[in-house]
Parts: structure tokens; C-alpha cells; sequence
């Protein structure tokens, strides 16, 4: 698997020391770009609209939508063109999107509804103006395998669905899933998919539960990861028990943050940095200071790697 996967990769992978990304994601003489995923502030039940405030006045350069926040605020009513209005009105961009349709398993009536809930979804975020999402193995059982063949031909099809509407799909592992759990899988479906505008969605605890090498970030180039899950973890909860809500701050936590983001410059990658946690401790807080903090605390991190 690993040598096909190998033979086939192409560009995805293997960012060279010389290559830097052209870089339309970065300010000039800024190697990095902020986003807020809303998961940060998602206990505070805000809504959208107030989530777009929030992100824009701490001073984000992008946000990272739930797809359910964007249902509930069109049910309500509410109008993706104003949408799109109220981020653009910040200086804002829609890096990604976070939802969970069933596209990868194995039914195949299930993972039908789950291509048209993707596509409804992908068409919603282009119209705000959105470019990315989230394509993690939502849905898929543990005791019900995927072959990796057919996992990169449903992967294609998403693929092939989100270029006509004009959004990329990031393949996505979540740490220690029985699906996609690791790094290596994820990216092996990437390359086996064969489509040109594969890519991967990183994260920080993802990569430390799932057991990955930090190291396997270096070998991933600015065509591979667009997007990055910037976040940290504390060394209690040991990695056998650690959960999603136990996601800290960067540098409040022992990511080898330094290293990644050395690494990420010396491929030429420049992933937009979208802070993502879901610490329960944050939700209690003022949204408006959750926010604010985390943006200070990923500027200070990026400082600290890279002077």
C-alpha cells in the first residue's frame, strides 16, 4: 500500500527546503494567517452572526464555521448573501468549515445522503464565500473496515463534487479513530485518490492522540495542508484518556509547537493557523476574551518558533 501510495503521490507531499508556497494566504512579512473555528466559542450558544463579530473584532484574519451554526441561522431565516456581507465587512475570510456528512461508509444508501448532505453543505459555504471544509470520518463504525482502495474512490467523488461548486474537501484524521486515526492513513488516501486538489486537514492534538511522529509533518508541502488545527494539550490526561475538551491553548500546554512551525517554514508551507479547542473552562468565559486570548496566545507561539 505504502509503495503505491509512494509511486503516486506527485506534488502532495514531500515540500522541498528550496520550495516556497505562493503565498496568497499570507500578509507580507507575515508567515502565518489567524482563524477562529468557532469550536473555541461554541459552548457560548452564540449564533453565527455574533460569532463573525466576535472574530472580527479580536482581530482574526479568517473563521472556521460549524455547518450547523449556518443551518440553524438559515432556518432562522437568516441570508447567506448578508452572510457574507457582515465577513467581508471585517476583512475576514472563510478558510474551512467543520461538518460531519457520512461520505466514507461503507452503506452505500447512507453514504448517498451523506455525498448530497456534503454537497448541500459545500454549496452554503461558497456562498459566503468559503473555500474549504472538513472531510473527517464522520459516521463510520469502528467494526465495519474500509478498504483503502475504496476509501480514496469516495474520497475522489467528494473531490469531484465539492470542484464544481468550488470547495475543497480536506481529507481529515481524527487521533485514534478506527478509520482514519493516524497521519499516514489519511494522507495514503489523499495520494491513492488521485485527484490534483487533495489536501490535508492538520491538528495539533490530533496528530499527539492518534500516536503520529511530529516529524511526519515536514514531509508535507504547501499543496498538501492548507489548513492547520493550531491548538496544544497538557501532559494530564495521559494520551490513553485524553479527550477533545482537554485541548489548551497554544503554549499552554507540551505540543512541540516550535518544531512544527519551523517545519511548516522550512517545506514552504504556510497553512492558515485556525485555533481550535473545546475547553469547557473557555466556554464559561466572556466569548470576546476566549477569543482575544487565543489569538494572543497563537501570535506568541509563532513568535517564539520564528523570532
Amino acid at each position: 500500500m505504502l509503495t503505491a501510495a509512494t509511486m503516486t503521490a506527485g506534488g502532495l507531499i514531500l515540500g522541498s527546503k528550496t520550495m516556497h508556497a505562493e503565498d496568497p494566504q499570507s500578509p507580507s512579512g507575515r508567515a502565518f494567517r489567524y482563524c477562529l473555528n468557532t469550536s473555541t466559542i461554541r459552548g457560548q450558544k452564540l449564533g453565527i452572526v455574533e460569532e463573525i463579530e466576535i472574530a472580527g473584532k479580536a482581530g482574526y484574519d479568517a473563521m472556521e464555521p460549524w455547518f450547523d451554526a449556518l443551518h440553524t441561522y438559515v432556518d432562522g431565516g437568516g441570508s447567506l448573501k448578508d452572510l457574507k456581507k457582515r465577513i467581508a465587512d471585517h476583512g475576514m475570510t472563510i478558510e474551512s468549515a467543520i461538518g460531519f456528512a457520512p461520505w466514507i461508509v461503507n452503506d452505500s444508501a447512507r453514504r448517498k445522503k451523506g455525498l448530497e448532505q456534503a454537497r448541500r453543505e459545500m454549496d452554503m459555504l461558497a456562498q459566503i464565500g468559503g473555500i474549504r471544509m472538513a472531510a473527517p470520518p464522520a459516521g463510520a463504525p469502528g467494526n465495519d473496515p474500509i478498504a483503502l482502495e475504496d476509501a480514496a474512490k469516495r474520497y475522489r467523488e467528494l473531490l469531484e463534487a465539492g470542484e464544481s461548486i468550488g470547495v475543497i474537501p480536506q481529507i481529515e484524521m481524527w487521533g485514534g479513530h478506527p478509520i482514519i486515526g493516524r497521519i499516514s492513513t489519511a494522507l495514503s488516501i489523499a495520494i491513492e485518490c488521485g485527484h490534483p486538489k487533495a489536501c490535508f486537514l492538520g491538528d495539533v492534538y490530533h496528530t499527539y492522540k492518534g500516536g503520529c511522529p511530529f516529524e511526519g509533518l515536514k514531509l508535507l508541502g504547501p499543496q498538501a495542508m492548507q489548513v492547520f488545527h493550531f491548538n496544544d494539550y497538557p501532559a494530564d490526561p495521559p494520551l490513553e484518556t485524553i479527550k477533545d475538551e482537554h485541548r489548551v491553548y497554544p503554549g499552554d500546554g507540551i505540543a512541540p509547537l516550535d518544531d512544527i512551525l519551523r517545519g511548516f517554514v522550512e517545506v514552504g508551507a504556510t497553512p492558515v493557523l485556525s485555533l481550535e479547542v473545546f475547553n469547557r473552562s473557555y466556554w464559561a468565559q466572556d466569548a470576546t476574551l476566549t477569543a482575544r486570548t487565543g489569538l494572543q496566545k497563537m501570535k506568541t507561539a509563532v513568535r517564539n518558533a520564528l523570532g
